[in-house]
């Protein structure tokens, strides 16, 4: 073989040596920046201050982007109850709130309120028994969710006082920004362990659910 020769294999192979370790690195660049997004991702879908029903240590986590005044929330409500009954050890439901519907901010707030003085599950039922009272979209009669709400034990004049709180509408501004950031624009929207559903429906909720139960009991 020729000094030529050689010469070029070397610097083929220096050159391909290069492209190697340039293409591992820009690799390993893709699969960092994928984990970190991944991880924002899964910290924007819980927060702190989110309300979770269930086991703590539960292994599935559905995650609901939820509307009170959302008729499909409100219709979504048992079928989600249902599956948490099924799976009464493996699974945690966890509250985000999505107000697209005007006045529901009111009532989120409500129901934040009643959390503080321990009756958010029923203050919860109560509203979305009551929901076609008070949920019209042309005109929400929120003063009628606050009155159910009342009568479902609720101290209101404590209520009213604690939805003055300044922290009350930073919750409610953080789950905004939250559903902005994942792209939510309707209500009710799920993830289950992070995940999307495939296509909306109570069957591919529960198809989901069972999925990742599945996998958390192999």
């Amino acid at each position: 073989m020729s000094a030529r020769k050689f010469t070029v294999i070397g610097l083929v192979a220096i050159v391909a040596l290069f492209f190697y370790l340039g293409m591992n690195t820009y690799q390993k660049r893709v699969q960092t920046a994928q984990a970190v997004q991944v991880k924002a991702e899964q910290t924007r879908l819980v927060r702190m201050h989110s309300p979770v029903f269930g086991p703590q240590d539960a292994p599935v986590t559905i995650v609901e982007f939820f509307d009170p005044a959302c008729e499909t929330c409100r219709a979504f409500h048992p079928i989600v109850k249902n599956l948490m009954a099924r799976y009464p050890n493996d699974v945690k439901l966890v509250i985000r709130y999505a107000p697209f519907h005007q006045g529901s901010d009111h009532v989120v707030k409500l129901l934040e309120a009643a959390r503080s003085q321990g009756k958010y599950q029923t203050v919860l039922e109560a509203v979305l028994a009551a929901q076609p009272t008070w949920a019209d979209h042309g005109q929400p009669n929120i003063e009628t969710a606050f009155k159910v709400a009342e009568q479902a034990g609720l101290d209101l004049a404590q209520a009213r006082r604690d939805i003055e709180k300044p922290g009350m509408q930073a919750l409610l501004q953080q789950d905004m920004e939250d559903l902005t950031a994942l792209q939510v624009t309707k209500t009710p929207t799920f993830f289950v362990n992070g995940r999307s559903l495939p296509s909306f429906g109570p069957d591919q909720l529960a198809a989901l659910v069972a999925e990742e139960v599945g996998k958390a009991n192999r």
